[in-house]
């Protein structure tokens, strides 16, 4: 008597290799009817159904025959090229919700950063200077969410917990309690004239790159403050480097940036009004994001809808 083999069900993963091994320890204990492989080691490609990259493979369709679901590491996909992948392939993003308290925690800290001068405080101390700046108390400070989606919605609610006015800029209308909303582009400079810190968590589309130029800088309060949580390409960087010398801006706190680290000679190195961090605004945890995971694969294996799937056409 021979027993009926079944059908093998891969899901290949491409993206960092140690975070990879935690990945693989996860499946092997909570779904092990889904057999876990790590780039490049793909096995049979016709048995995997399932691919979970920061930056997929070439030319996936003849690659891996028998995909039926890209999802992406990340909370975004403007990473991927979608041009060059197969329509019918859905693309489903990270839901992680550790993403979620990372964003929270990066917005908060930059948020503070800026309110409190401590670009001023880091400044005087490498001069040997003491000296106290006057403190705004947050029920003044105008703070703006450019951008909101499951991010910038809950930074918005988590910020306003401090006491300072927040509102928000949305590119179809929201709604979000004790928040002032703002839609379109017929209420965006409105919006900005409203924004003391801009935040910004817009995703990455052909209508937000290079948004934050000249042109909305000029509609911001004098002296405002900039903090980059979206992504480096929504950023016109002379525009930023001008609109600082000029005093149009008085500081700015970047995760991200073009390119990704910059340049030795890039002039954000040297300039005492920007602070830099190595996007570390929010990274994908295996361990909070599988259970989200898991459960968009079982959703799949049932025939039902996916929590995350991306709209190819608004990009995200």
């Amino acid at each position: 008597m021979t027993t009926a083999r079944h059908p093998v069900m891969a899901l290949l993963y491409k993206s960092d290799p140690e975070r990879g091994r935690r990945w693989q320890a996860l499946f092997a204990e909570h779904a092990p009817d889904i057999e876990f492989r790590q780039w490049p080691n793909i096995g049979n490609p016709d048995e995997i159904r399932h691919l979970l990259a920061w930056q997929p493979p070439e030319d996936i369709a003849a690659l891996l025959p028998n995909l039926e679901v890209l999802f992406a590491t990340s909370a975004g996909i403007d990473q991927f090229d979608t041009s060059i992948l197969p329509e019918a392939l859905p693309v489903v993003r990270m839901l992680d919700p550790a993403i979620e308290q990372g964003m929270i925690e990066y917005a908060t800290f930059a948020t503070l950063w800026l309110h409190r001068h401590m670009a001023d405080y880091v400044r005087q101390q490498r001069q040997h200077q003491w000296q106290a700046h006057m403190i705004t108390p947050a029920g003044e400070r105008r703070l703006g969410i450019l951008g909101l989606g499951q991010l910038g919605g809950a930074i918005a609610q988590h910020l306003k917990e401090y006491g300072f006015q927040v509102s928000g800029w949305s590119r179809t209308s929201r709604e979000l309690p004790g928040i002032t909303t703002y839609a379109g582009a017929e209420q965006l400079k409105a919006f900005l004239g409203e924004c003391d810190i801009l935040i910004c968590v817009l995703p990455l589309t052909d209508e937000t790159r290079g948004m934050l130029a000249q042109t909305l800088f000029e509609h911001l309060p004098p002296g405002a403050a900039l903090i980059n949580m979206g992504r480096g390409d929504h950023l016109v960087e002379a525009d930023l480097t001008a609109a600082l010398a000029t005093g149009q801006l008085s500081g700015a706190v970047l995760d991200v940036l073009r390119e990704e680290p910059p340049a030795e000679d890039h002039p954000f190195w040297q300039n005492p009004c920007i602070l830099m961090t190595p996007h570390v605004g929010a990274m994908t945890q295996p361990e909070t994001a599988f259970p989200v995971l898991l459960d968009n694969l079982r959703r799949h294996q049932r025939g039902e809808m996916m929590l995350g799937r991306v709209d190819r056409q608004r990009g995200y």
